[in-house]
């Protein structure tokens, strides 16, 4: 990559739960430039998704900083703003309203962004579908669709609000080769086409393959980039 530019920093985090008797980050160290596409993998408990929870905002940190292009996020007055706009999330249970279409679903991460106007939403949230390869299931309820495309209308509610950052968690824990397959061609897409910062973790190496750079961690530290 050239002209790198480090969009994520994390310096001397720590964090401990249940009064301090579980660390689960050790004064990690890491940096992730603009446009990357990283995964993040380990053994469960080495602290990956703790360190999604502090890039999105969703934790803080007990000791150490976490700065998304340049501001510590602990100086932010409005988290729930820098979640909505700045931070796209794609989860390994895909977490869709059941009782919304997938064009509504797309539309939900808009209803908070006074940036799009509500006669813009629908049109959005199409294009996106579109995008995901779901051009036809734009009126389905995720009972009427498969675990696959149920991900990929995940993935297109991601970038509903055009965020920075895409982070998935275990993206493709709960679907087959195939489906994993496309899951992980649509974030290298999104990734290469429309220049997002991607983080994934995941268990599964043919799934780190995907992207530029795998970070390993192991007992709440980095043990290898």
């Amino acid at each position: 990559m050239n002209n790198k530019v480090v969009q994520i920093k994390l310096n001397g985090v720590k964090k401990f739960y249940e009064q301090g008797r579980i660390q689960a980050l050790r004064g990690l160290d890491l940096e992730i430039y603009q446009g990357e596409f990283v995964a993040i993998m380990g053994p469960s408990g080495s602290g990956k998704s703790t360190l999604l929870n502090m890039i999105a905002g969703l934790d803080k940190p007990d000791e150490g900083s976490v700065e998304v292009g340049g501001v510590d996020l602990q100086t932010m007055h409005d988290l729930s703003n820098y979640r909505s706009q700045v931070i796209g999330f794609v989860f390994q249970m895909h977490n869709l309203l059941p009782t919304l279409t997938a064009i509504e679903n797309v539309q939900v991460p808009m209803l908070e962004n006074p940036k799009i106007k509500i006669s813009q939403r629908k049109n959005l949230a199409n294009s996106l579908l579109n995008q995901a390869g779901l051009r036809n299931r734009d009126n389905s309820l995720p009972n009427m669709l498969s675990g696959g495309e149920r991900q990929r209308v995940a993935v297109a509610r991601a970038l509903a609000n055009d965020p920075e950052i895409i982070i998935a968690d275990e993206p493709t824990g709960n679907l087959d080769s195939e489906n994993t397959e496309q899951i992980m061609n649509l974030l290298k897409k999104i990734n290469r086409e429309l220049g997002k910062t991607v983080v994934i973790v995941t268990h599964d190496a043919y799934v780190a393959g995907y992207a530029y750079r795998t970070v390993y961690m192991k007992d709440g530290q980095v043990t290898g980039l």
